[in-house]
């Protein structure tokens, strides 16, 4: 983890609109990070501007992404400058004016130079981390990766050094003379769930489900 608890200020992480919902604390990245389980990534391809939705997984300051090894877009992205995002929808902001409606959110942004992990001890690392941040406790409870399945498998490595965050959160902030029209206005909250789990038709007689799953299926009731 960085000694440096500030996050780093530049041209492309400074804000320029609505600077007052910028987070500047280096926790408050990882928290952004650490409660999504989607990704996109930014990368050219031939000239071309192509977005990657991908599960990842952060080990301390770094990033990781994982996707087949012929995924055009990871092999793109090595040793280049990529844009990573996350985004959290946590609320539809209703105002009395059309022009103030809003959402409540959290999103972190993130620039660097990307690499491909080719050693074996960092790939497993990185699809570890993959792993838990899907599903937490699952690495302990499923067989590890064969080098057959390593080797099909491309692993993306991105530094926490140059990142943004930003978060809206609040009701409506409407003009102040439209406080006094009689339209409502409020936030509608949002929120993912998870269901109950779902045994696959082969698992073998007998077997309960694990309480990391169950864990998980709690986190939505």
């Amino acid at each position: 983890m960085s000694a440096d608890t500030s996050l780093s200020q530049t041209d492309r992480t400074r804000l320029h609109r609505l600077r007052e919902r910028g987070r500047s604390d280096r926790a408050e990245l990882y928290a952004v990070l650490d409660a999504g389980l989607i990704c996109h990534l930014g990368v050219l391809i031939d000239g071309s501007p192509v977005v990657l939705p991908t599960g990842y997984g952060r080990s301390g300051d770094t990033l990781y992404l994982h996707g087949s090894s012929a995924n055009r877009s990871l092999l793109a992205a090595d040793s280049r400058d990529v844009c990573v995002t996350v985004t959290h929808l946590d609320g539809m902001v209703c105002a009395r004016a059309i022009f103030h409606h809003s959402m409540n959110y959290r999103s972190a942004v993130v620039f660097g130079t990307a690499r491909l992990v080719a050693d074996d001890e960092e790939r497993l690392t990185a699809l570890r981390a993959v792993t838990e941040q899907l599903v937490p406790g699952r690495w302990e409870h499923s067989r590890p990766p064969s080098r057959k399945e390593l080797a099909a498998t491309a692993v993306l490595a991105l530094p926490l050094d140059e990142a943004s965050v930003k978060v809206r959160t609040g009701p409506a902030k409407d003009e102040p003379e439209d406080y006094q029209l009689d339209f409502w206005a409020g936030v509608i909250p949002v929120a993912m769930s998870f269901g109950l789990p779902e045994a696959d038709a082969a698992v073998r007689p007998g077997l309960d489900v694990p309480d990391h799953i169950s864990a998980l299926a709690s986190r939505g009731s």
